[in-house]
């Protein structure tokens, strides 16, 4: 037999993040498939059935009840190693709208309160097996990790933009961030202006 694409991934390096796994095509249409690594292959612990359980039924929820993406999601499932998810979607979004979407989903898994989507026995084949706590705190600790790599690199790109203008006045990301906060401000307070 072949072996598959996603076994030629040396997972000794790699670390948590978002990656593009798989590009295919079904019925003549793009379906991409992605790589939500939660934790480093073979050198961290990997989840528990009772938090990954949860993040699987929480971000399922979201994606499937989240208007922009909704009717794109094809599949939201944990991987059969416990390091991390596969989000296969409709299409090709590129990787920017996906890491954005990663970074809502867990941030709105690590503020999640209330019953957990589908624990009940009619809804699920094995509703007793959620950890709320875990679930959230891994989250936490993988929003975290998709803020710095964020941050990272548009401090790469400021850096990158500075040197092609050779001056240290011309900074478009952060003006474009200045000015998103200002718009996000006048949304909030209409009488505050630019």
């Amino acid at each position: 037999m072949e072996k598959i694409k996603s076994f030629t991934v040396d997972h000794t390096k790699l670390l948590p993040g978002v990656y593009l796994s798989r590009e295919d095509a079904a019925g003549g249409q793009p379906v991409t498939t992605y790589d939500i690594r939660l934790t480093r292959p073979n050198f961290e612990p990997v989840m528990g059935t009772g938090e990954i359980h949860t993040i699987e039924h929480i971000g399922a929820t979201y994606l499937r009840n989240r208007a922009d993406v909704k009717d794109r999601v094809i599949y939201w499932g944990p991987m059969g190693c416990r390091t991390g998810f596969y989000l296969i979607l409709a299409g090709a979004p590129a990787l920017p709208e996906v890491e954005r979407l990663m970074r809502d989903l867990f941030a709105f898994t690590a503020a999640f309160e209330g019953a957990i989507p589908g624990a009940t026995p009619v809804e699920c084949g094995n509703y007793s097996d959620m950890d709320l706590p875990a679930a959230k705190a891994r989250a936490a600790k993988y929003g975290a990790i998709l803020e710095a790599e964020k941050a990272a690199e548009k401090e790469a790109l400021n850096k990158e933009v500075g040197q092609l203008s050779n001056s240290n006045e011309y900074h478009p990301i952060q003006d474009d961030l200045k000015e998103e906060q200002q718009i996000e401000e006048m949304k909030i307070n209409p009488q505050v202006g630019p």
